[in-house]
């Protein structure tokens, strides 16, 4: 194989074994988040991957929202599946921020720490006076992000946005489909995990301008925004063309061929994007002749509606006679593009990802082994890892309380009898369980 001592230097040098023998990039970095759902706790479960120090603050009681959102089921101490992803690697206190005693508590969390996170209706935290305006004035040099559907300020400011609403109002799920059928939303929630992403980048940044000037700021992330950022050509289409763009299925018409074609056993991608790769496939369908033909000789000529059309229907002719199987080996020995459509359950043996540790094993202390996804962003210097999974409301109310804040024991059991600190209750002795609970692994089938 071509670069083989490449390959094999790479793979050394970003060994996952040696994971835990490195320092974490974001070590020094503390962040507390007031958030709910996804799109506020994406973002800091992405820079606590890379180290960052985590408090997670709720309000005492049920917790977030995102706690109980888990399909088909939900887990018994407080934690859903949803959940336990963006809790990764977090402290979790519950603070009653809206009284004063809790919110003395939040701003002396502020004052030790370089970020707050916060995705609650705009205005939310001002009113309850640890706003940023606020929050500047005890530490000069904090970085605040308000993440939410439309920004803070503007004629939709008063309305309340989730995922859907968010694709919806850029534009992303109209082009999202077939022709024929209704428009689609992603799968995923998509605007909010991109949302948290982009998110940390913006933070990022603002922490590099402070290493410079030593200047906090305050940053505004509007959700629908940032998937209008992302739509390709979608804008300047409209722009020079005054026409909107449409829905193509899976087709992609700046790419010729690019589909998804049925085989004899199941779904597979191919593409070709060059000239090269074009003629490729055509040796592998043994038709060599439609790369000479004007019709599709060039990426242009095949981009053109009518050739795209029966281009496209000639390699659905071909795929139809072939099993995945015999597909991959002909895209491996003449190189196109071609990969079968993948489920979760082909994640979990796929030898790529586990010789990647991208399929990575949680040895969680309260839920025990928990396969999750990986870190994509692999730094050979400062890896990133998963130290934990969620926790249940205020676990660790004491131990942040305690090491980072320098509280007695006795002020700490004071907040806790005026309601301004709370805890979940795990199930009381002697009581049973709830009908369907698997005390293993703490989850009720519903």
């Amino acid at each position: 194989m071509a670069n083989e001592e490449y390959f094999k230097w790479a793979e050394s040098l970003l060994d996952p074994a040696k994971t835990w023998e490195k320092p974490e990039a974001l070590a020094d970095i503390k962040i507390v988040e007031l958030a709910t759902l996804i799109l506020g706790p994406s973002l800091p479960a992405y820079l606590s991957e890379l180290g960052a120090t985590v408090f997670k603050v709720e309000l005492p009681g049920a917790g977030d929202t995102m706690r109980s959102l888990t399909p088909f089921a939900k887990f018994f101490r407080g934690c859903a599946l949803g959940w336990l992803k963006e809790a990764r690697n977090k402290y979790h206190l519950a603070i009653d921020v809206r009284v004063a005693e809790g919110k003395e508590i939040f701003c002396e969390l502020v004052k030790r720490s370089d970020v707050v996170v916060e995705n609650l209706r705009a205005g939310t935290m001002d009113r309850w006076g640890i706003g940023y305006r606020q929050l500047k004035e005890i530490n000069p040099g904090i970085i605040y992000i308000a993440l939410n559907g439309f920004g803070q300020w503007g004629p939709y400011l008063e309305r309340p946005s989730y995922d859907a609403i968010a694709q919806s109002e850029s534009g992303m799920a109209w082009i999202s489909g077939f022709p024929d059928k209704l428009p689609m939303k992603s799968g995923i929630w998509l605007a909010d995990y991109f949302g948290g992403l982009m998110g940390a980048a913006g933070v990022l940044g603002a922490l590099a301008y402070r290493d410079r000037t030593g200047k906090g700021q305050f940053i505004e992330y509007s959700q629908a925004e940032n998937l209008m950022r992302v739509m390709d050509w979608t804008w300047l289409y409209q722009h020079f063309t005054g026409k909107g763009r449409g829905r193509y299925g899976n087709r992609d018409v700046s790419i010729c061929p690019s589909d998804i074609f049925p085989c004899k056993d199941q779904l597979v991608a191919i593409a070709a994007a060059t000239d090269q790769q074009f003629k490729a496939l055509c040796q592998a369908m043994n038709q060599p002749q439609l790369a000479a033909d004007p019709r599709y000789a060039t990426h242009v000529a095949r981009l053109r509606e009518d050739n795209a059309v029966a281009l496209l229907g000639i390699i659905r002719s071909w795929a139809a006679q072939k099993t995945f199987a015999e597909v991959d080996a002909l895209a491996c020995q003449y190189g196109f593009a071609a990969d079968k459509l993948a489920t979760g359950k082909d994640h979990f043996s796929d030898q790529h990802l586990i010789k990647r540790n991208f399929t990575y094993t949680v040895n969680d202390p309260m839920y025990g082994e928990i396969i999750e996804e990986g870190i994509a962003p692999k730094l050979s210097e400062t890896p990133g890892r998963i130290k934990w999974a969620g926790k249940p409301v205020g676990f660790d109310n004491e131990y942040v309380l305690k090491r980072f804040l320098g509280m007695r024991t006795d002020r700490i059991q004071g907040l806790k009898e005026r309601n301004v600190i709370g805890k979940w209750v795990d199930q009381p002795p002697g009581r049973r369980p709830p009908e369907g609970w698997d005390g293993k692994t703490g989850l009720i089938l519903a």
